[in-house]
């Protein structure tokens, strides 16, 4: 199943209503505000490439208040 995180920048003291946002986007699993370069991270599955491609482009990106997003998809990942 394709997974990438999604690092986001939000409008200035509109983190916590872009977090609120993004819990009602299907196939956002986990999502935190964190401090530094980026506002918030959020990590993303779906059934394929082109469903990810579209949660990030069409409902991520699109959020009232979120400035930018940089998207790095996973291609490899550590079961414990």
């Amino acid at each position: 199943m394709p997974t990438a995180f999604v690092l986001i920048n939000a409008e200035i003291g509109s983190e916590s209503e872009v977090l609120n946002e993004l819990r009602k986007v299907e196939g956002v699993e986990e999502a935190y505000s964190v401090y530094g370069v980026y506002d918030i991270i959020a990590k993303v599955k779906a059934e394929s490439m082109e469903k990810l491609k579209d949660v990030v482009t069409w409902r991520i990106r699109r959020l009232n208040k979120v400035r930018s997003t940089l998207t790095m998809i996973v291609i490899e990942e550590m079961q414990k």
